[in-house]
């Protein structure tokens, strides 16, 4: 009996998945209990240029749009918000590269070539400000600090020289705890340089994920979680690339 229930759950979901290809969507497995579709609602893929994007960022540096991407040379920090706010539950995807010109001294074009900091936050909001996250641009202007008065998810990889990478969840008041097991430095979780990193990050009710090349590094339940907010990419003294930017709505698929 148990194999038969199985068998019919499969045919189910198999049933979703070729019905979702046949329209463009796709589902995916989140946890043990949790199955969603994933419809796409914004795409980007810079063909047009980088006007969907709202960039913060210190002197010194510059963000552009070039060979159909948006790419970004940073000094002192830096963060492209996507401009429109976003409804969860939502998955984003994008794919980033972060460049690194090893024949070069950084006193010639490779000044800003750094194998660090390929960073995020996504579900941003501004207490003070809740309809307009940009009516402080001029206060942040990508400055790292200057950000803790937000409350988002965070996710710093190869932070600190490429020795770290962190998953932080900001309160809006300045406390941005780090749990140990969000604490991590092993090579597996660094940068490797001019190579595509895939991301993932997911924000469905309490569940918040953060995936690299389809693999699963940071999987949090929050008791109070952030439900909607802005994208943004975020680096610091980094030369990169952001291409194929997509956000899905997500439903959950019931049993």
């Amino acid at each position: 009996m148990n194999r038969l229930i199985n068998y019919t759950i499969f045919l189910f979901l198999i049933g979703i998945v070729w019905s979702c290809q046949t329209t463009g969507d796709s589902v995916l497995q989140l946890t043990d209990d949790l199955t969603v579709k994933a419809e796409l609602i914004h795409s980007d893929d810079f063909t047009d240029g980088i006007d969907n994007w709202k960039v913060e960022q210190m002197p010194d540096g510059s963000v552009y749009h070039k060979d159909g991407k948006l790419e970004i040379n940073d000094w002192r920090g830096c963060t492209a918000w996507f401009k429109e706010k976003l409804e969860g539950p939502i998955m984003i995807e994008y794919e980033a590269v972060v460049l690194q010109d090893t024949t070069k001294s950084q006193e010639e074009d490779g000044i800003f070539d750094r194998a660090s900091d390929l960073n995020c936050f996504w579900m941003a909001t501004d207490s003070e400000n809740p309809d307009d996250l940009f009516a402080k641009s001029d206060f942040r202007t990508g400055r790292f600090p200057n950000y803790d008065t937000l409350s988002l998810y965070y996710v710093g990889m190869g932070g600190h020289f490429n020795t770290k990478t962190r998953f932080r969840r900001y309160t809006g008041n300045g406390e941005k705890p780090l749990l140990p097991a969000h604490d991590l430095s092993d090579a597996v979780y660094l940068i490797k340089p001019n190579t595509v990193k895939k991301i993932r990050l997911v924000a469905f009710d309490d569940v918040i994920q953060y995936y690299r090349n389809d693999t699963l590094i940071y999987d949090y339940r929050d008791p109070r979680p952030y439900t909607e907010g802005h994208f943004g990419l975020r680096t610091v003294h980094n030369h990169m690339t952001l291409d194929n930017f997509k956000v899905y709505r997500l439903t959950k698929i019931e049993d």
